[in-house]
């Protein structure tokens, strides 16, 4: 943004100059700030193909800069930078855009700027569909919103209502929610939204779902009739439209979903029978390069069946599902957030937003049935514009599943070479600056490493 020299302070009249914008006469500001150690890996067109913008030329306080700042964003990807200035200006948004590419932030910037913390009262309400996308959500306006003093509460299912209602005691200006927990604690009338004017619903397809149905009407019902409704999702199934239609007030629309799987993500199979699985994956350990990795299984009785199976093959290995209480989930996702383990084998409960930059190796031990499960699935590899790979293993059964997923993604999953390029996935592989090895395009015959 062009610097503003004007300094003329207030004018006679006592009305705010120009001046008290004051967009860049602090020199140096940004030189003060604690900033993260950059990410030097490259990153792919899905969140840099931008039309240039920077995050001061949307006119956001300074002291939210400064947290975008020192979260380690530097410059807006393209959701972002379509969502943020439509967000600030009140209007409804309907926002298509890839797993990993920003979506969050393309939300949790508007609200922040928006949100006037000496006002005691919930100003904006954030609905995401699973536990550990509201604690992860939670924690980044958290980190956003240091520097300007609003207060901002995640409340799910599986805790201790008592904790939220003493919460609930001081001032709390963002609640970032599970729909069941929030609609509980509004019918207990132990949170009052009558003046939250942002509503946003995170991963829109899975709450618009039968697994939440009617709950977000419920919840709208509670709102000011001049709310503010954001959507975002990789995935807009009919139920979106018919909400839309329902709630929204002419909404901007915006769709960067071209393709739909990310770019950085390759994709491989392995034909093996169903008793050869363990075997396979075990291969896959021992030749694979792997950071973090997350495996996918279909129910959570063979999620803690693989587990047990992978740490007797001597690999550390974490599991979670939606059957476990919730101390433990929550265990579990901060520990492997934090890299205290290399593998995580989880359900479908896992597939939602849920965002581990380290994770460069997913891999569907059992093959979904679903291209919208798959996408999500695939999608926590390659994190914001980062390399990755995803891997299935493909039993006899699976075949038409795989061929109907890659028709309706327009997507290839190519059969498994004998070495796959480390350039696809390993971190530093694929520094800027770095050289990457050459591709190795050699593939098996059978479409399997070999064991």
């Amino acid at each position: 943004m062009a610097s503003m020299k004007l300094d003329q302070g207030s004018n006679n009249h006592g009305e705010t100059s120009l001046s008290d914008v004051k967009p860049d006469n602090d020199i140096g500001w940004k030189s003060k700030l604690k900033l993260p150690k950059r990410d030097g890996r490259i990153r792919t067109t899905d969140v840099t193909n931008t039309k240039g913008n920077e995050f001061e030329d949307f006119c956001l306080k300074r002291d939210l800069l400064m947290g975008v700042f020192e979260k380690g964003w530097e410059k807006p990807s393209p959701i972002q930078e379509a969502s943020i200035p439509i967000a600030l200006t009140g209007r409804d948004i309907l926002a298509r855009a890839k797993n990993g590419t920003g979506k969050t932030g393309a939300y949790a910037i508007p609200i922040l700027e928006r949100c006037d913390s000496s006002r005691d009262e919930v100003q904006a309400l954030v609905i995401v569909p699973t536990r550990e996308l509201a604690l992860q959500t939670s924690q980044i306006c958290i980190e956003l919103s240091k520097h300007i003093g609003c207060k901002c509460m995640v409340t799910t299912g599986g805790t201790n209502l008592k904790d939220d209602i003493l919460r609930l005691y001081e001032p709390v200006h963002v609640i970032i929610a599970t729909p069941g927990r929030i609609l509980d604690l509004m019918n207990k009338n132990l949170v009052k939204i009558g003046k939250c004017g942002i509503l946003v619903l995170d991963e829109a397809d899975k709450l618009l779902s039968q697994d939440f149905k009617g709950m977000l009407d419920n919840i709208i019902n509670h709102l000011p009739n001049d709310r503010q409704i954001l959507l975002y999702s990789a995935t807009f199934p009919l139920t979106v439209e018919q909400f839309m239609r329902k709630h929204l007030s002419n909404p901007y629309e915006i769709n960067l979903m071209e393709e739909l799987t990310l770019k950085g993500v390759t994709q491989y199979y392995a034909f093996v029978q169903e008793k050869q699985k363990v075997h396979c994956l075990n291969t896959l350990f021992s030749k694979l390069q792997i950071t973090q990795s997350i495996i996918f299984c279909n129910s959570t009785q063979r999620v803690e069946l693989l587990a047990k199976k992978i740490t007797e093959l001597g690999y550390s290995c974490f599991y979670i599902h939606a059957k476990m209480n919730q101390q433990s989930r929550n265990r579990v996702f901060h520990d492997f957030r934090e890299g205290h383990c290399r593998n995580l084998v989880c359900s479908d409960l896992f597939t939602r937003g849920i965002d581990i930059q380290a994770v460069n190796v997913v891999i569907n031990f059992d093959f979904p049935r679903h291209a919208e499960t798959y996408l999500h699935r695939i999608g926590r590899s390659g994190r914001y514009g980062h390399l990755g790979i995803a891997l299935n293993l493909i039993t006899y059964d699976d075949r038409f599943a795989l061929h109907k997923i890659e028709s309706e993604l327009g997507t290839e999953i190519k059969p498994i070479p004998k070495s796959i390029d480390k350039s696809l996935y390993v971190p530093e592989f694929h520094m800027e600056g770095d050289p990457s090895e050459e591709s190795n395009n050699q593939n098996c015959q059978d479409g399997a490493i070999a064991p």
